[in-house]
């Protein structure tokens, strides 16, 4: 029974990370800027979300005034990571935008040092290194009227929020489920992203809110569902390296839906940068 539901929750881990990979299809198939796509993919998931937490039964409540203002700072920096994701791949391609983004694991390792008062290991500075250079293939020019540049840009700065992100929940915010964290996060980038939304958005065909609200339940709640479902059965080395998939499920997504091939500049830029996160994905597993 038990390598039953190891298997099952390998496959739903699997059905995650893909669902995630394709939510950077989303920033070219859906007619809006990425701060109105931000705005109801929060509204969306947190409607989701709300109906889980229901139907679970699970509590909601924090324990401390200052775990409020915590998840305040948590959902400010989600807000930026998600806004700045799809803007990197509107200005360029789902492929730059998504390797880009997955720079994040590297910079994690250089942010939770000061977290542990620790200094930087060689190894780590070898990461980095493949890191620099994965990004130097991928850039054609460094222009800012280079679209891919600025890709690329965007890219990063979305990983520096998530990697943010990321290692101040892991040790601040650890007590709570990952639906619980998520419900706090999501409502409050849509607190913090909704008085900028564009009053057009408000107007668009039925098939584009179909796909917001495709995007915000089954491409966000969801999957995130799945993830932290499958983190109690398989180890934290497992779940980083196939979450390093979600960059192939992303491009293998564009070329089929959206006939975005990336370039041999983007591939080889592409594999160095997975091929190190995937590294430091393992190390830090192991630590």
């Amino acid at each position: 029974m038990r390598l039953e539901i190891r298997h099952l929750t390998l496959i739903q881990l699997h059905l995650g990370i893909l669902l995630l990979g394709g939510t950077a299809l989303f920033s070219r198939i859906i007619p809006l800027p990425a701060l109105d796509i931000t705005v109801w993919r929060s509204l969306f998931a947190a409607l989701a979300i709300t109906l889980l937490l229901l139907a679970t039964r699970s509590r909601i409540r924090l324990a401390t005034g200052r775990e409020y203002l915590l998840v305040v700072g948590l959902g400010l920096l989600f807000a930026v990571h998600w806004a700045t994701y799809f803007h990197a791949m509107q200005v360029s391609s789902v492929a730059v935008g998504i390797v880009a983004l997955f720079t994040f694991p590297v910079i994690t390792v250089f942010l939770e040092p000061f977290f542990h008062g620790q200094r930087v290991r060689g190894a780590d500075l070898l990461g980095a290194a493949a890191v620099v250079v994965g990004v130097y293939l991928m850039v054609p020019e460094f222009s800012l009227d280079n679209t891919v540049t600025q890709g690329v840009l965007w890219g990063l700065l979305s990983a520096l929020m998530y990697a943010l992100r990321n290692v101040i929940q892991r040790h601040h915010f650890y007590r709570y489920p990952g639906k619980v964290a998520m419900f706090y996060q999501v409502l409050v980038v849509l607190a913090v992203t909704a008085p900028f939304l564009s009053p057009a958005s408000f107007h668009g065909e039925v098939d584009v809110w179909l796909l917001l609200v495709l995007l915000g339940v089954v491409f966000t709640a969801l999957p995130h569902t799945l993830f932290a479902n499958a983190l109690r059965h398989h180890s934290a080395v497992s779940v980083s390296l196939i979450n390093c998939l979600q960059v192939v499920y992303a491009t293998v997504l564009a070329a089929l839906v959206l006939s975005e091939l990336p370039g041999s500049s983007t591939i080889t830029g592409g594999a160095l940068i997975v091929a190190a996160a995937a590294f430091e994905s393992v190390r830090s597993a192991k630590r």
